[in-house]
């Protein structure tokens, strides 16, 4: 039976952070396959992204050298907000292969997910794969914590790189070389991105 992780997020833009914990659940799991899922419309976002087509191109490019990473464009192509127990279900549904699943996750997210429209559904379907910080051990919430699940640990690599940082470099014309693949740097500045007010 394959295994194959589900990584969403933002990803506005990816960075090397994001490509060491997807490296860390490709070892960590054992994964025969990790999805990466650019968000289309995250429901819990006030701020504005970039266009949902250039998150998804600079992930293809960062992911490039990798076969077992795999840029899934169901999110964005998918009218209305995205929510994860929609995901799920689509790729499950497009997968014909019995698969063991696992949904890549960050502390934060583990402790808020109570909030996600469908969450006792999308712990039925899913093994939850946690980042935890060094030293720090995931804590679920007591509504979560009462509810049967499934969850591992991934060592979460200490890298201090965030989209929002990477951001704000470019707003201020600083570099991101040392924050972003090569390919990714280099997409930014052909498509003049995050030239404005950074953001948060």
């Amino acid at each position: 039976m394959k295994r194959i992780g589900l990584y969403g997020g933002s990803f506005d833009p990816v960075h090397h952070a994001h490509l060491a914990l997807a490296r860390t659940a490709l070892e960590h799991l054992a994964l025969d396959q990790l999805r990466w899922i650019p968000a289309g419309d995250p429901w819990q976002k006030s701020r504005k992204l970039a266009p949902a087509a250039d998150r998804a191109a600079m992930v293809a490019l960062a992911i490039a050298d990798e076969p077992r990473f795999v840029l899934d464009r169901c999110e964005i192509e998918r009218p209305g907000p995205s929510f994860t127990l929609d995901t799920v279900r689509d790729v499950k549904s497009r997968h014909a292969e019995a698969a063991q699943w696992f949904l890549v996750v960050g502390q934060d997210q583990y402790g808020q997910l109570t909030t996600w429209r469908g969450w006792r559904e999308l712990l039925g379907e899913v093994t939850l794969a946690v980042a935890a910080r060094a030293g720090v051990e995931p804590t679920p919430s007591a509504a979560l914590a009462a509810q049967p699940h499934r969850a591992v640990t991934l060592p979460l690599p200490c890298i201090d790189i965030s989209s929002s940082e990477v951001r704000r470099r470019v707003a201020v014309r600083e570099g991101i070389a040392d924050m972003v693949p090569a390919a990714v740097a280099s997409y930014i500045d052909r498509h003049h991105l995050y030239r404005g007010h950074p953001g948060s």
